[in-house]
């Protein structure tokens, strides 16, 4: 599939889709007239890479840990690196810590818009 579809797919800009491919998270074959072509995993490939971006991950450990990622919940190291586990370990704690703000968050604010309008 060319960029503008699989930005259509994903929602990512094809602008971030070159992006990804510069960086080696995603690759395309290309046509003889120079156009991308993406395999349809990429699709998939695309939304747990975007996920992990929105959570935070930056690309740099994004891209270690990309040949392990079997589907959206899913990580297998064949052979754990204790640096790579150091790495995840600290992500995981810090997705914790902003997790449990945007709860704090949350909540604060339902409990605004209760007291105000009486409803949740």
């Amino acid at each position: 599939m060319r960029i503008g579809e699989l930005a259509a797919r994903t929602g990512a800009p094809t602008r971030m889709l070159r992006y990804y491919e510069q960086h080696g998270l995603i690759t395309a074959e290309r046509s003889p007239n120079g156009y991308r072509d993406f395999p349809e995993a990429v699709v998939d490939r695309v939304r747990q890479i975007r996920g992990l971006l929105d959570a935070g991950v930056p690309v740099k450990i994004i891209k270690q840990i990309l040949p392990c990622l079997g589907g959206p919940e899913e990580i297998y190291f064949p052979v754990p690196d204790p640096e790579m586990l150091a790495q995840l370990a600290e992500q995981r704690d810090r997705m914790t810590r902003k997790a449990e703000c945007v709860l704090r968050n949350r909540d604060a604010i339902a409990a605004y818009l209760e007291r105000v309008s009486g409803t949740t």
